[in-house]
């Protein structure tokens, strides 16, 4: 068998280091040729010589020169956007690993797809900020777009079936939404889904996830219920849905990641212990299965299985993302580019956490109706992503203008 090359950005993060452990696991079956991280020296060096990429790529120009004294010749270095599109668009790449925090990967994402590649995505900042042009792009061109995240993995599994041989008694896979009446993603729900957020939250209690062991960003806005906001604009996008189609509930102990219920009222679902490998190593070796790293479920050990409603009226942030998705690409483009400022902002102590809802809400009012009705490409979002990041700054400092100070 053939070994499927991967060009893995984001190497250094923790999905980058889970996708690292999938090809440890599978050596037969990849080879890593590219590695691509920020600023990470130390990490991606220490990748480099164990698994030997031809390039390894970082976006930090002084951490470039750092790793090329550090690998010498035993791996090109190279550093910016441009090497990082280069490296999805080289013939040495079958699949793109795509986990790279926000929407830095957007371009090498877009390179890959226009050439039919199959891109393996994690960083849901893509689709839902640029989600409908990549995925007229994906079309066009015969790209596959493979979702990392549990829960778009889950729907994945859910709604993939085998077609019948073909003439050539080759066995091929097809994905039929036309009988789905809704989507069920399930959330943890975070450290204040009981009660809703707390407009003062301290960040040590915002990081302290009930489930998951994530970053910063991700893990304050799965408090918020922002990143349930970000994947049900992804399931729409990805597998062509209606808002009202995907619902999110609440289930706290994440063994059930997402369901799908038929229009003749069955429900299929996919339950597993939550560990990031497995929809990892499902999107590499999707349409086959292989023996995974993950531990096996234990019903009778786990016990009771939970759900509860989302109270929409606790979680404003959930609100907008349904609101932005209704209004169109502009709007979740803007959306997910205010709520990164917002975000950053609480996490630097510049804002309260109950400030993040109103950050977002002000940009997104900011919108023109040309903006919110018009079907923008790639370049057009990457303008109003700007825009909407520089309206969220301008937010963030009013509003850290009228914080009290702290006695010191």
């Amino acid at each position: 068998m053939k070994r499927q090359r991967i060009a893995l950005f984001g190497s250094t993060g923790s999905i980058g280091r889970s996708v690292l452990d999938v090809v440890r696991h599978l050596p037969d079956r990849f080879e890593v040729t590219v590695l691509a991280a920020n600023r990470s020296v130390r990490t991606i060096c220490a990748q480099a010589r164990e698994f030997k990429p031809a390039q390894a790529v970082l976006s930090d120009l002084d951490a470039c020169k750092k790793a090329r004294r550090l690998l010498g010749a035993e791996t090109e270095v190279l550093w910016g956007p441009a090497a990082l599109i280069d490296a999805a668009a080289a013939r040495s790449t079958d699949t793109v690993v795509m986990a790279m925090s926000g929407t830095a990967g957007v371009l090498a994402t877009v390179a890959a797809l226009e050439l039919g590649k199959k891109v393996a995505l994690a960083t849901k900042e893509i689709l839902v900020g640029y989600g409908e042009p990549v995925m007229r792009i994906a079309r066009m061109h015969g790209g596959t777009i493979m979702p990392i995240d549990s829960e778009l993995s889950a729907v994945h599994q859910c709604l993939t079936r085998k077609a019948p041989r073909t003439k050539d008694k080759r066995q091929k896979t097809e994905m039929d939404t036309s009988t789905v009446k809704r989507v069920i993603l399930t959330a943890s729900g975070g450290p204040f889904w009981r009660r809703g957020l707390p407009s003062r939250a301290r960040l040590s209690d915002v990081l302290k996830h009930p489930t998951w062991s994530m970053g910063r960003k991700i893990t304050v806005d799965s408090a918020t219920l922002m990143n349930k906001g970000l994947e049900v604009i992804e399931t729409c996008r990805l597998f062509g849905l209606r808002p009202g189609q995907v619902v999110p509930v609440i289930h706290p102990q994440s063994v059930v990641h997402s369901l799908v219920e038929f229009n003749d009222g069955s429900v299929i679902a996919q339950l597993s212990l939550p560990d990031m490998r497995l929809p990892i190593q499902y999107a590499l070796t999707w349409p086959d299965r292989t023996p995974s790293l993950a531990r096996t479920l234990d019903l009778a050990g786990t016990g009771s299985l939970d759900f509860h409603a989302v109270h929409a009226n606790r979680f404003p942030c959930l609100r907008l993302a349904y609101d932005a998705l209704q209004a169109g690409p502009a709007a979740t483009c803007a959306l997910n580019s205010a709520n990164q400022i917002a975000v950053d902002a609480f996490i630097a102590g510049r804002i309260a956490f109950g400030d993040i809802p109103r950050v977002i809400e002000r940009v997104l009012g900011g919108l023109d109706t040309v903006a919110r009705s018009a079907r923008p490409g790639i370049s057009r979002l990457l303008r109003l992503e700007t825009w909407a990041a520089e309206q969220a700054a301008g937010e963030v400092a009013s509003y850290g203008s009228r914080r009290p100070r702290r006695k010191e």
